[in-house]
């Protein structure tokens, strides 16, 4: 172990990192052409250029920089404002926006079954698929726990219990463990990718309603840990709020560089810690089951697509086999590490202290495969808030106001995005990258970088599999 780093050392030598990243993969885009119109896929070059990019940072994190950099990076500096002062202007703040979520939750199902029947005029679908799912879940991983702000359940549930003078609820199974979670985040994904009109407004609107009454129920009867363990995207959304920047240390409100609460804590419950690998291999598929090579897996002419509902079971089986592949290999891996670098700990234990570090690999592949259709259908929800109906009104006071895609018809502008899209899969590597060996040093000490290999070689595949699912030819 080498002499300690002051710590401003430490996060100027990352953000030179960084910096290096955005550097290399501009030089490379400016050699791409493109002529005529812009298909928006990641082009072969900068493809080839990112994939190499993420090899030598990874090199140069385990081998050049010493193991106490990778520690001292997640260190989290202290903020300015006490948790106290924070408390009593939270306490009030929490009510009302998670009484006006809930009321919008109720406005959105409501105008989903009686409004526009075209998904991209009416707002519940634009603001579940572009702005819930989209924006605020890349909000919530970079910027910490947003959702217990805007939470739909609470302030409904608090309500019952008080009417219904319930003040201990029932107890949560301790064998069921977060598989309900599981159970619950696998039918998600399998709604959102194999049903045949996900964004239907009715359809999405009854499965909505549906939705928050299951966990309504499950929330008064067993309380907080209903959340915490059988509600998938309660879950899904806390574990990323844990690699956000911001988050409470003592008596104070905090930030550090992102994963920092993830080095902090205690290793995962194997429930927890799958559903970690879940959220990565599902995101994969997500972006595989649109591309040629996957429908030519299937028998589909990408061409001549039948439309998802002819290929529902396809999917689902897809989603299946690449979360069991993606968990097989995680763990193969892990079981490699702990062999190579002789380190007695029970394999489970090793699951739950490193499936966390995976999160912002998924969290930057999400942002670089929903950021350009983002751009598009975020102009869509402003002209959906502004007239909700379709009727020609005009709430907000835009005017006349015209969805533009402009920025996709100039090589500068497309640049831009390429190397936004890029940028985000290799900035997720890295931080995934040092956030594990962090866990490692603080674990296994001099054994690190020996237990770390075949994991590091886990996480440069799957940054190279997101950059070529961002650079693949889609069907659909």
């Amino acid at each position: 172990m080498s002499h300690p780093i002051p710590r401003i050392k430490v996060l100027l030598q990352i953000a030179a990192l960084i910096l290096f990243v955005g550097c290399v993969i501009s030089t490379e885009a400016h050699a791409h052409t493109s002529e005529g119109g812009f298909v928006l896929l990641l082009p072969t070059d900068m493809y080839i250029a990112a994939g190499i990019l993420a090899v030598a940072l990874t090199v140069i994190l385990l081998v050049v920089l010493p193991d106490d950099v990778a520690v001292r990076a997640f260190e989290p500096g202290r903020f300015v404002l006490r948790r106290k002062l924070f408390k009593r202007i939270a306490r009030w703040a929490l009510l009302v926006l998670q009484t006006l979520s809930f009321v919008a939750l109720v406005w959105l199902t409501y105008i989903g079954l009686t409004g526009p029947r075209d998904p991209l005029a009416n707002p519940l679908p634009l603001t579940i698929w572009t702005l819930g799912w989209g924006a605020f879940l890349f909000l919530q991983g970079v910027l910490g726990d947003l959702w217990r702000w805007i939470d739909p359940w609470r302030i409904p549930v608090a309500i019952t219990h008080w009417c219904a003078g319930l003040r201990r609820p029932l107890r949560y199974p301790v064998w069921i463990g977060h598989w309900l979670g599981v159970v619950s985040f696998l039918a998600f994904m399998g709604f959102l990718l194999a049903d045949p009109a996900p964004s239907d407004p009715a359809r999405l609107a009854k499965i909505v309603a549906l939705y928050w009454l299951i966990n309504f129920v499950g929330r008064v009867a067993f309380g907080r840990c209903w959340a915490q363990r059988a509600d998938g995207l309660t879950m899904m959304l806390s574990l990323y709020g844990r690699i956000g920047v911001f988050g409470g240390r003592r008596d104070h409100l905090v930030m550090g560089l992102f994963g920092w609460r993830i080095l902090k804590g205690r290793a995962l419950p194997l429930g927890l810690a799958v559903f970690c690998l879940l959220i990565l291999g599902s995101g994969i598929f997500d972006g595989l089951n649109e591309t040629f090579w996957w429908l030519a897996q299937i028998g589909i002419n990408p061409l001549a697509f039948p439309g998802r509902s002819a290929v529902i079971g396809e999917t689902l089986v897809g989603l299946a086999i690449s979360n069991i592949v993606l968990i097989g290999l995680f763990v193969a891996a892990l079981w490699a590490g702990l062999k190579i670098g002789r380190i007695e700990m029970p394999l489970t234990r090793a699951v739950g202290l490193f499936a966390p570090t995976v999160l912002p690999i998924a969290l930057g592949y999400h942002f670089a495969h929903y950021f350009t259709s983002f751009l598009v259908e975020a102009q869509y929800a402003l002209a959906a808030a502004t007239d909700p109906w379709a009727t020609g009104r005009d709430y907000l006071g835009l005017g006349t106001f015209y969805v533009s895609t402009g920025f996709f018809n100039t090589q500068d502008s497309v640049r831009i995005l390429w190397l936004c899209q890029a940028g985000g899969v290799v900035s997720g590597h890295v931080v995934a990258l040092m956030l594990s060996h962090a866990v490692a040093v603080r674990h296994f000490g001099a054994r690190a970088m020996l237990s770390q290999l075949p994991l590091v070689a886990f996480m440069i595949g799957c940054t190279f599999i997101g950059l070529w699912l961002l650079a693949s030819p889609r069907g659909f």
